[in-house]
């Protein structure tokens, strides 16, 4: 899907005002997308607004849903491709967030959030015509949204924290990149964040 070209609908089913507006906002800056926020301020009517509006993005906030309801929405027939996004408004359990598509911070900002989209929407970059990948297509998206912190100077508990991750986690996937890249500096990860255009010298300013 080429995003700027599409518009996508985004269903948030929130009960709190501040968020819900809040957030409707936001998506409304984000650059490279046409995106409609529609607001629902709970869960009891879900069904029926799934059916009347045919959302691309469902944005719900875990606290608010059982694993029930969440198989329930996926079930609905009005959109099979719709996706599902948890509205994290505080550290839930990493199994209960894998059961959604993304998840969104409620201290994210658009180019975070944007990032996010990215990853759901997004069009794949084309292969190399020779066949050879990228070298930073070694990484997954989370490990190099994950590095980016890493080289910006977060420790691993602020990273788990913005990125509503448990600490083991952020541990384990740090791991994970270092063995993809045999790099075991932060020096080290740092040119390679720049040589592959994941950070920029004004960053480190």
């Amino acid at each position: 899907m080429k995003a700027e070209e599409n518009l996508l609908k985004v269903l948030i089913a929130e009960p709190s005002d501040i968020l819900r507006s809040g957030l409707c906002v936001v998506l409304q800056r984000i650059p490279g997308y046409r995106l409609q926020p529609i607001e629902l301020d709970g869960t009891e009517d879900l069904a029926r607004q799934l059916a009347l509006h045919r959302p691309d993005l469902l944005v719900v906030d875990p606290a608010f849903w059982s694993v029930a309801d969440l198989e329930h929405a996926r079930a609905c027939p009005a959109n099979p491709e719709m996706k599902i996004a948890a509205l994290a408004s505080a550290a839930y359990a990493d199994s209960l967030l894998a059961r959604y598509d993304e998840v969104i911070g409620i201290h994210d900002s658009a180019e975070q959030i944007k990032a996010r989209l990215d990853r759901l929407y997004a069009a794949p970059e084309p292969a190399p015509a020779d066949g050879t990948a990228d070298d930073g297509e070694q990484l997954s998206s989370r490990e190099k949204e994950i590095l980016v912190l890493v080289v910006k100077g977060l420790t691993n508990k602020e990273i788990a924290q913005q990125l509503y991750l448990s600490t083991h986690t952020v541990i384990t996937h740090r791991r994970n990149i270092a063995r993809k890249l045999e790099i075991h500096s932060t020096s080290g990860l740092t040119v390679y964040a720049l040589v592959n255009k994941l950070v920029e010298l004004e960053d480190f300013k």
